[in-house]
């Protein structure tokens, strides 16, 4: 997808985009087709879906769910995919990949305001508190991350407290908090076509 897309979206220090800077096909290096706006909306889409890692029901359903909320639909699509349960525990560090971090929250990892909650896509509000589970403290690879950890990374929008193994949400991300690898206004116009 790295590669159909133009852009690195992957995690991996060995993206294909650095190796080949081309489209995949049989064909060999052939440049890029000139694209129509459908098809540089479609791509945005594409590259939103990929970075989060969802589905396209899942992300056609996050859209219309931001679509139903006041203010800026761009900026609630962000909100909304930000605040998963899924990317929290990538961005707070924990995951390497949001693949990964996907996997820890299905298998039960962590605790939600003291419950336990194995949904990638439960949405986190402003005060949650996200803590290790019991049976996964003692764990050997969350204590080797907790101590790799590199504060300056986690936004400012979320408090890890190492000592503890908890993340609080301090408040909703902001503009300024998202690394923004895909236009919100051409995906509004992709769903707008509708």
């Amino acid at each position: 997808m790295c590669r159909r897309l133009g852009v690195k979206l992957c995690q991996s220090e060995k993206c294909p985009v650095s190796r080949r800077n081309y489209p995949p096909g049989v064909h060999g290096p052939k440049g890029r087709p000139r694209t129509t706006e459908y098809g540089m909306q479609l791509a945005e889409k594409q590259k939103a879906k990929v970075v989060y890692n969802l589905l396209e029901k899942q992300f056609r359903l996050t859209f219309a769910k931001a679509e139903k909320m006041p203010g800026d639909i761009g900026n609630n699509l962000v909100t909304l995919l930000e605040t998963r349960f899924d990317n929290i525990i990538y961005r707070a560090g924990l995951a390497v990949t949001r693949s990964q971090a996907r996997q820890l929250v299905n298998h039960g990892h962590f605790l939600i305001n003291s419950k336990k909650v194995n949904i990638p896509s439960y949405i986190l509000k402003t005060g949650d508190m996200i803590a290790l589970h019991k049976g996964s403290d003692g764990n050997k690879y969350f204590k080797k991350r907790l101590t790799e950890l590199k504060m300056d990374k986690i936004p400012g929008w979320l408090h890890l407290d190492t000592g503890k193994s908890e993340i609080k949400v301090l408040h909703q991300p902001g503009e300024s908090d998202v690394e923004r690898l895909f236009s919100t206004q051409a995906i509004i116009e992709y769903y707008s076509r509708r």
